[in-house]
């Protein structure tokens, strides 16, 4: 076992690093010579601890069996209860100045605590130095009246020297966008923690009635980080976003750990966790199942990349699970300012419409530079396109145009991507239907470096055609290998394919 994060409360904990999010078999887990009972999960957070207090975990697993794990809580200044603020949790009081107000006057190293109950409130704004818990039976749940919530604005210009201010973003653009139901500006040193759950009530409001239209502001998130450095949240579960539910920006040092994000599969654009210019990313024993891509890596469009052209990097994603969404783990689209240096490894995915997927087009310009990209042991179970790496997606209102639809070369300027060297390691993948892998580059700039290495793909024997990749001109497939176009080097060693028609490799 292996000690990934404890605080003064709470500690999480990698109980079987050769698992995907499951581990083969089941373990009993005692803490301090109490049982926890039966665990399946590969990755483990324990709640209830108190602080500066010594603790032994111990692992049975068949009778001869042990591993034994020793950690010491951190310290703690003081808690604060918002109930004793005046919030009243009964899912009818506005709880919003009562938690607000418990935030601003906890002192650095302290911790606010929401207990069981169902607090309604709008957004909340977080400060440094601090840790929120949200205890078993805690519902964060957010107003659903767009006109209780504050605007941030997209870019605000300095009144002397200095950057521009950014705070709305909107899909890779710094847009006015409503604040998130958590929200933090600028801010270290924070935990979120706990078994509570932040439910966005979307369903409820007008979030999901008109998605892409602007209601004097565009949609905000259930967590929203901007700027932000050294922070943790772990055990929460998202539920039911206006819009994207996670989303850091211009952030470092990162780690979100056994967190649950939920939505519906028709909810519009609830992507489940887009890092966006972030630098020190770790996702670990996180589960999914959200109506858009599980997991989008983004560094914003061309305006932002061209001005800042930060990368998002040193990403890495770990014993999780994908189950349904649009796509499992996501580098793109909004990619302009470069992704490079992601792993992500020991996942397991389930019913995705693609697996592990890059999206990029012409316009997204010289900084868009994806690059030592590794996916490593992933488990797929009806996912219909394991693998995508697509150059000319058709998003943004010129999606379906000549300029980024066209397969004759165009001139390679300050607006022309790249991608760079991708490599598929022990993928697993069974229920494919339409291809193994589809992979279009651009002809005046092709994918450099694919390698599919050590892995098995096993089509459903009556699979429905299906277009593998959203560009133009993509015909639909089934029961197809690794189709390629564009593309200067295609590595393909050690591959099964069961049930496919045609040759294993095709290139175009």
């Amino acid at each position: 076992m292996k000690l990934l994060f404890v605080s003064a409360r709470s500690a999480t904990v990698l109980v079987d690093g050769e698992g995907d999010y499951l581990m083969s078999s089941p373990v009993q887990l005692t803490l301090n010579g109490t049982p926890l009972g039966e665990e399946s999960r590969s990755v483990v957070s324990l709640f209830d601890l108190t602080p500066d207090t010594d603790y032994t975990l111990i692992r049975n697993q068949g009778a001869d069996e042990e591993d034994v794990l020793s950690f010491r809580t951190g310290t703690e200044t003081c808690t604060l209860d918002v109930r004793r603020f005046g919030a009243q949790g009964n899912g009818r009081a506005d709880d919003t100045p009562c938690i607000q107000a418990a935030i601003m006057c906890c002192p650095e190293g302290g911790r606010v605590v929401l207990p069981a109950g169902n607090y309604l409130t709008g957004p909340l704004f977080l400060k440094s130095h601090l840790t929120l818990e949200l205890k078993k039976g805690a519902t964060l749940s957010l107003l659903t009246n767009q006109n209780r919530f504050p605007i941030l604005p997209g870019v605000t210009f300095p009144t002397g020297e200095g950057d521009d201010l950014l705070l709305g973003s909107q899909e890779g653009n710094p847009l006015d966008a409503f604040a998130s139901a958590l929200t933090g500006i600028d801010v270290e040193d924070v935990r979120i923690i706990g078994e509570g759950i932040i439910d966005g009530r979307a369903q409820e409001g007008i979030w999901w009635v008109n998605p892409k239209g602007k209601y004097r502001a565009y949609r905000g998130h259930l967590l929203f980080l901007e700027r932000c450095r050294d922070i943790t949240v772990q055990g929460i579960t998202f539920r039911n976003s206006p819009f994207w539910n996670i989303h850091p920006l211009f952030s470092d040092n990162l780690s979100f750990l056994n967190i649950t994000v939920e939505a519906p599969s028709y909810s519009p654009n609830t992507d489940g966790f887009d890092p966006q210019s972030c630098n020190g990313v770790k996702l670990y024993g996180a589960l999914f199942s959200v109506g858009d891509d599980c997991i989008a890596i983004k560094s914003g469009k061309i305006w932002q990349g061209q001005k800042y052209h930060v990368p998002t990097q040193n990403v890495e994603i770990a014993w999780c699970a994908m189950l349904d969404g649009h796509g499992g783990v996501t580098i793109g689209s909004e990619m302009a300012g470069g992704v490079c240096h992601v792993r992500v490894h020991h996942c397991w995915m389930r019913g995705n419409d693609r697996g592990l997927r890059i999206k990029s087009r012409r316009g997204r310009g010289q900084f868009a530079v994806v690059d030592d990209i590794r996916f490593e042991d992933v488990r797929m179970d009806g996912v219909k396109m394991p693998l995508v790496v697509n150059c000319m997606y058709f998003c943004d209102p010129d999606g379906h145009s000549p300029y980024v639809q066209s397969r004759d070369p165009q001139p390679v300027d300050d607006t022309t991507p790249t991608i760079g060297s991708i490599i598929f390691e022990r993928v697993k993948a069974t229920g494919c239907r339409a291809c193994a892998g589809y992979i279009l580059g651009l002809p005046e700039r092709p994918v450099r470096n694919v390698t599919v290495r050590d892995s098995s793909f096993d089509f459903q024997e009556d699979a429905i055609p299906l277009v593998p990749a959203m560009a133009e001109h993509v015909p639909a497939m089934h029961n197809q290998g690794i189709v390629a176009q564009f593309i200067d080097d295609l590595v393909v060693e050690n591959v099964t394919m069961e049930h496919i028609s045609g040759e294993p490799v095709t290139r175009l």
